[in-house]
């Protein structure tokens, strides 16, 4: 899908679903004390995948794409390191989503056309993940998921599920090796759930907002008693570490879990098309309220294990799986306001004030409303009845105006900042509204103050927005530099309310820390327009120091070599080499930049990479590839700690060739790189380590 925003809009939105999703997921995996819908929370992962997708050099380093669960605190049960990472899903929303999910997947292996592709489906139920490890058939440990890599231990609580085997059947003969984890989902039936709230009421103790918040607050109890006196139950969907995996599909493998006294789901069904697979997506959706747990989806899997092994995985999920969830609800309410925020870059964003409504079990009370045109698109104006839904592209999401025929004024978007009275206009070619103030503009001053010190920037603890806010008012912090003067204002900060000599120092203490910051952070912290994080370090990687960069984003108001320099670099565009022109030929930018490198020393950039044979080489692959497809080539390559590049160029420094390579081939002889075969890269493969 086309997103039509700019990149520095796009790098603030992915902060700000960054800091989000972590928030939820740390009080969803963590707290069992959700805030949002299930809808909701997929909503923001989804929204964050779409701009990553759209922006990919803007992906951050604390991406949510990459992350699993949340990281496991100080627990009184104790921590399990999972031998085998416990991945999550991506999702589809749409039938279109399903079809190209099977298509990718075909593309990956390179198959046929018309190659059948078997899939397993089943219903997605909504419970909290556990591991499962039998040794010998018998049950050693249990730990909920975490962050993927570390969980919790739970085993003396799963030993009271009737549900969980404490030893599998079949011990001890050959169809069940001698070290298999068994993963799935603890959760609390419906009714189960009815009858526990209705005597946690009756004792005046808590009641649970929904089965799955009671089937994780009950088997992450000290006390095992309690979680003995909670109904939970176990459904398996898969596994982790095994010393075997006797069978050769998804399908056969859960049955066999099945017979050894795992419950897996009765709805489990093999698909050999997309079509297959919808149809039983709409005959679950068909019986999920009646089902005696609650379900948010289908999950699709390829059958065939080899073929999954040679899908592997992408940042937090597996490539041969998906989860196609049930969509989200919809619910009418009064649009009581209209406010404008303004950001760091000076855009103004209309935000809807709602008369609260229920949605999807979550109160919704604000709404953004995107920008001018959007607000002309839906005709809005108070006093409108609107129809909200919290899926989509941007959560919640105003889809329908019901009143936009009836006579009423209409609401006439500002043309002048309301913070600083500036003027407020939309750049030629943009639909976004932004105040021409600048820096004397207090909104943009004190967000890009807050952005600089960021997690993604220069990650400063203790400086938060409520303290940027307080310092700025105080007159203290103008500029980034001036952050690193507070040291001079230690005896002003000490007794204002809220902070003594402790913490003062904490704070002044966190600030000296990064007298000699990361290159890329501090670059990426100064706000730059369309200079997101990943872009920063692509910029450092080639130039490694700050005054060489400022150099050529100065040189290249004047064209020639250093604009070609700067295009050169993977994800730089005309875009990008323009805002870095413009902001080195602003006067005022230029002495923020050198007021805030009097006060710091970033150490010249340094990637480290993988131990390969060709990290942090180019490759390029050309020619048909006769065991893999180029996509599973590239990713090969990536997982290497090499850059796959599509054109050969003096920069690149191997190419892999197959049948058919033409003209690609011809250039690497010419320009004298090396060029192997496919069976010489499956080698190197074979001997990273």
């Amino acid at each position: 899908m086309m997103i039509e925003m700019t990149e520095a809009d796009a790098a603030n939105e992915l902060m700000r679903l960054a800091r989000q999703i972590a928030k939820h997921n740390r009080l969803y995996h963590a707290e069992d004390a959700p805030e949002i819908s299930d809808a909701e929370y997929d909503a923001l992962v989804r929204r964050n995948a779409e701009l990553e997708a759209a922006f990919p050099h803007l992906i951050r380093p604390d991406s949510p794409s990459a992350q699993v669960g949340h990281e496991v605190a100080a627990s009184p049960l104790g921590k399990v390191a999972h031998e085998v990472r416990m991945m999550s899903l991506d999702n589809a929303f749409t039938d279109e989503e399903v079809e190209e999910f099977v298509a990718r997947v075909r593309r990956f292996l390179a198959l046929p056309e018309g190659a059948e592709v078997v899939m397993t489906a089943e219903d997605k139920i909504d419970g909290l993940s556990c591991s499962l490890r039998y040794e010998n058939g018998k049950l050693v440990r249990a730990a909920t998921r975490g962050d993927g890599q570390v969980g919790e231990d739970v085993t003396a609580n799963v030993a009271h599920i009737a549900d969980i085997p404490q030893e599998l059947k079949g011990a001890g003969l050959f169809d069940v090796p001698a070290v298999f984890e068994i993963r799935g989902e603890v959760y609390m039936a419906k009714a189960d759930f009815l009858a526990l709230n209705e005597r946690q009421a009756e004792a005046g103790d808590k009641v649970f907002a929904n089965p799955r918040n009671a089937a994780a607050g009950s088997l992450r109890q000290k006390d095992a008693s309690v979680t003995a006196a909670r109904p939970l139950r176990f459904l398996a969907h898969g596994w982790g570490a095994a010393s075997e995996v006797p069978a050769a599909t998804q399908f056969e493998m859960m049955r066999k879990i099945a017979d050894w006294g795992v419950p897996v789901s009765p709805l489990l069904v093999r698909c050999s098309s997309a079509a297959e697979m919808v149809a039983h997506y709409r005959s679950i959706g068909a019986q999920r309220a009646d089902l005696p747990y609650d379900i948010d989806g289908v999950v699709y899997k390829v059958d065939r294990l080899d073929w999954q092994e040679r899908l592997g995985f992408v940042a937090k999920a597996p490539r041969w799986g998906i989860a196609h969830k049930f969509p989200a609800e919809k619910a009418e309410t009064t649009l009581e306001a209209i406010d404008i925020q303004v950001g760091r870059t000076g855009k103004l964003t209309p935000v809807g004030r709602l008369k609260p409504v229920l949605v999807g079990g979550v109160t919704v009370t604000n709404v953004t409303l995107h920008n001018r045109d959007e607000i002309g698109r839906l005709g809005l104006r108070v006093g409108d009845r609107i129809v909200l839904q919290r899926a989509g592209d941007v959560i919640p999401q105003v889809v329908e105006n019901l009143t936009r025929e009836e006579p009423r004024e209409l609401y006439h978007f500002p043309d002048h900042c309301p913070e600083c009275e500036s003027e407020a206009v939309a750049e030629e070619g943009e639909v976004d509204v932004r105040c021409t103030g600048g820096l004397i503009c207090p909104a943009q001053r004190v967000e890009r103050l807050k952005h600089f010190v960021s997690r993604a920037a220069l990650d400063i603890e203790g400086l938060g927005e409520k303290t940027i806010i307080e310092f700025f008012q105080l007159g203290w912090l103008e500029s980034p530099a001036d952050i690193f003067r507070l040291r001079k204002r230690r005896s002003d900060i000490v007794g204002r309310e809220g902070w003594k000599d402790k913490s003062v120092d904490n704070l002044l203490a966190a600030i000296e820390a990064k007298r000699q910051p990361d290159a890329a952070r501090l670059l990426f912290g100064l706000g730059i327009r369309h200079v997101g994080a990943v872009t920063a370090r692509d910029l450092l990687k080639r130039f490694v120091t700050l005054p060489a960069l400022r150099e050529a984003a100065i040189a290249e108001r004047e064209g020639g070599d250093a604009t070609a320099d700067l295009l050169s670099i993977e994800g730089v565009g005309p875009v990008v080499v323009e805002a870095l022109g413009d902001f080195f030929h602003e006067p005022h930018n230029i002495a923020v930049w050198d007021d805030l490198l009097s006060e710091v020393s970033p150490p010249p950039y340094v990637v480290e990479t993988k131990d390969s044979a060709v990290a942090g080489k180019t490759i390029v692959f050309t020619g048909k590839l006769e065991t893999m497809s180029r996509d599973e080539a590239k990713a090969q390559a990536e997982a290497l700690g090499a850059r796959a590049a599509g054109s050969v160029s003096a920069k690149t420094d191997l190419v892999v060739a197959g049948p058919g390579a033409g003209s690609k081939l011809k250039q690497a002889a010419a320009l004298g790189i090396d060029v192997i075969d496919e069976a010489a890269w499956a080698e190197i493969v074979r001997n990273a380590g």
